[in-house]
């Protein structure tokens, strides 16, 4: 059996693959011909680690290869992947281990995504670790827990070969406690789309997040059907169909514009990314306008007066709130998960000029909650709405 570890950079062979590479004296007592290829997505090296060599030796190749901080190290793709896979395995029995697709680290994830479309249909088996994940809680396949000597030796290859990454102030490459495991969990995920969907759950505002249709799940999640309906009924209560229309910015694919419009709202959505915005006429049809304008543009341009500005479950990302001065409307609807009302809106609100807030209404409960399939679970944290009204100042 030959494990082949394909990875961004050399150190994280070391941080989520110990066990992998550990010598067969140990975890591979009964596979006395294991041999371990290691694969380096940054620079396209091969590393081949023989039968037999001990776990010193192992981690000392390993350490010839470990390189500064690099931010533009990226996956080198799919088919580039696949011959250096096919290469390691020369067509003996073999199994992949790879960076999770849902890792934070997005350098990180998307080797890994791209690590497993890379084999081919009855190719090698892919098991992904599950890495850097603060967000999510996986359900694990296996877990291998390190013991001490095994610990101590991660340990030391930090200290000894990784100084640089203990200092480093970058998020995709600071080694911190939390990234050096001491039980290495892994898991297979079992179709593309499941790694579709992990990759983009973790994209955030990246042109990623749309790679996959729902990709937050809105369609099956009962916390977000809650929060949607609260939303509507809540916007209802405050600005009834027929008392104007309603502006809905960042509207991604329509979950919360198609409610609005079966309640009788003139909505005009907005939304900046070209695949959503697809998504978003595709499921509103001629119910609703549809345009392309981020915040920023709205503001700039006060193309669009409406009785109300929908800003839902989207200040999450630095947007100057100075811009809501801008709008051509007198009311405007924001919605935040509490934390993020605390530390931003509320701070904001209480020096802004021209607002004051004209009410505040939970919309739904935090709760914790399973996606992509039940292969991981997180915290999904409530939401808050909290109604603007101008001053006129």
């Amino acid at each position: 059996m030959i494990d082949i570890v394909a990875v961004l950079r050399a150190e994280d062979a070391v941080l989520d693959f110990l066990s992998v590479l550990t010598a067969p004296e140990s975890i591979h007592r009964q596979d006395e011909g294991h041999e371990v290829h290691v694969l380096l997505g940054d620079t396209a090296e091969h590393l081949v680690l023989p039968a037999g060599l001990p776990l010193a030796e192992r981690l000392a190749a390993v350490a010839r290869h470990i390189r500064p901080v690099d931010e533009s190290a990226l996956s080198p793709g799919p088919q580039a992947l696949a011959t250096l896979i096919e290469a390691a395995a020369r067509g003996a029995e073999a199994r992949l281990w790879t960076h999770s697709p849902a890792d934070t680290r997005r350098s990180r994830g998307r080797l890994g995504r791209d690590a497993a479309a890379a084999v081919a249909p009855g190719g090698p088996p892919v098991l992904h670790a599950v890495g850097h994940s603060p967000y999510l809680q996986f359900i694990s396949d296996l877990d291998r827990p390190l013991d001490r000597a095994e610990v101590e030796a991660k340990l030391a290859f930090v200290n000894r070969h990784c100084g640089h990454l203990l200092r480093t102030e970058s998020a995709e490459y600071v080694v911190r406690t939390g990234r050096v495991h001491a039980t290495e969990r892994f898991f297979a995920a079992g179709t593309a789309e499941e790694r579709e969907r992990l990759f983009a759950l973790l994209a955030s505002l990246d042109e990623d997040a749309a790679s996959v249709p729902d990709p937050w799940e809105f369609a099956t999640s009962a916390y977000e059907a809650e929060r949607l309906d609260s939303t509507v009924a809540w916007i209802a209560g405050h600005c009834p169909p027929g008392s104007g229309p309603l502006v809905e910015v960042g509207a991604c694919e329509g979950a919360l514009t198609a409610r609005l419009a079966e309640k009788g709202f003139t909505v005009h959505a907005t939304e900046p990314n070209p695949a959503f915005r697809r998504r978003l006429t595709e499921a509103v049809g001629d119910t609703v306008r549809v345009h392309p304008a981020s915040l920023e543009e709205l503001a700039a341009r006060r193309e669009l007066p409406a009785a109300a500005y929908l800003l839902i479950e989207m200040l999450y990302y630095g947007q100057d709130l100075a811009l809501l001065d801008r709008l051509p409307a007198g009311l405007v609807f924001v919605a935040l998960e509490p934390e993020t009302l605390a530390t931003r809106l509320t701070p904001w609100l209480e020096s802004a000029p021209h607002w004051e807030k004209a009410g505040e209404t939970p919309l739904v409960a935090p709760a914790l909650e399973t996606v992509c399939g039940g292969r991981a679970y997180l915290s999904k944290r409530g939401s808050v709405g909290v109604l603007l009204r101008r001053t006129g100042a």
